[in-house]
Parts: structure tokens; sequence; C-alpha cells
């Protein structure tokens, strides 16, 4: 069952509590301590934000070009979205919780007004970096890898059947971890830019 089937049905059987802006959600939820996910949908485009005890602890941004988790994609969210909170019994939120856990919470505390950069323009720099695991040229399924940026966590997520796991994430150099089934962590250290946009990782 895909994550966003399994929201649909949580919410099916959850209270709303109201439609919110962006900022004001953030508040509403933290004074009232609240368990829940908020929703907004435009078209193909659903997002979706996890609460536990008032503080967001989880992302989910979806669209045409595929799904992102966490702080992946909580990057995109915008601000400006108005989303539908929903009250929800918390062990179900933390099991929405567990596959797309927020990891660096600052880019929900940039301001009042969700001031982040305007990742579309060039100057940014941002894209999908797709990293594909393998162990003596044979793909590794259900690989954990995360990325990092100056030592906080930017993205986590599980490689698929062909080894592969993708980030969408601004240009620079990060360092890459990936535990392998065994619990074995193997460092990386990588550039991303316009000109790399993919990289095999050798176990």
């Amino acid at each position: 069952m895909k994550i966003q089937e399994m929201i649909g049905k949580i919410l099916a059987g959850s209270p709303p509590l109201g439609t919110f802006p962006f900022p004001e959600l953030l508040r509403v939820a933290a004074k009232g301590k609240t368990n829940g996910i908020a929703v907004f949908k435009d078209g193909e485009k659903e997002q979706f934000l996890a609460f536990l005890a008032g503080d967001a602890e989880g992302a989910i941004f979806i669209d045409e070009k595929g799904t992102l988790y966490g702080d992946n994609a909580v990057m995109l969210f915008t601000g400006e979205e108005s989303l539908t909170l929903y009250d929800v019994n918390p062990e179900l939120v933390e099991a929405v919780v567990a596959g797309c856990r927020l990891f660096e919470k600052a880019y929900l505390k940039k301001s009042k007004s969700f001031d982040m950069p305007e990742f579309g323009k060039k100057s940014t720099g941002i894209g999908i970096y797709t990293l594909t695991v393998k162990r003596d040229e044979t793909p590794q399924n259900g690989v954990r890898v995360s990325i990092r940026k100056e030592g906080k966590i930017v993205g986590s997520d599980v490689t698929t059947q062909d080894g592969s796991v993708g980030f969408r994430i601004m240009h620079g150099k990060y360092d890459i971890v990936v535990q392998d089934r065994n619990q074995h962590l193997t460092t990386y250290h990588v550039v991303f830019d316009e000109s790399r946009t993919a990289k095999i990782l050798q176990l």
C-alpha cells in the first residue's frame, strides 16, 4: 500500500479541525499540542504534514514527477498553502512519520512568513540527485542511504529494487552514508551540480 493510500484511509475516519494558512497551521498545532495530519491538494499535487504533540515530525510532497519524503519534501512547501488539519490517533501518526520523518526542522522555522529560498531559480541550483548502490555490479535493494550537509541529515531513504534512491536537494558538497544489511556504514564524499546528477556507490 502506498503511503498516501494509507493516509487516505486514516483521514477517512478522522475528524477535521479546520483549514489554516501554513504559518497559522504551525501555531494552531503547537498551541493545541495536536496529534494529526494536515493535507493540501491542488490537482496532481498533494502535500502532507504530520504532527505529534504539536510538533511537525513528518512531511510528504507528491506531484507528477514522483514522491518526496521528510526534509526533501518540506523544502518544496511554499508556505502559501492552506492545509486541512485532521485529528488523528498518535499511534497512526507515528506509523506515517516512520516513513517521512523530518530531521532538520529549521526549514519550518525560518520566519513567521516561512521565508525560504526560491528553489525554482537557476541561481539557487536544485535538482534530483540519483544514487545507485551496487556490490560487485549487483544492485543492492533495501539499503538505507542518508545524505548529510555540514553534519546535518537533509534526507534519508531506502534503495529500490534497482538499487537506486533519489533526493531533491540543492547543489553543493554532501556526505553520503550507506548502511548495508549487515549494519556496516560506508561514507562517500560527493559533489552535486548540473553536470553531476547521478553517482554509483560501490560497496
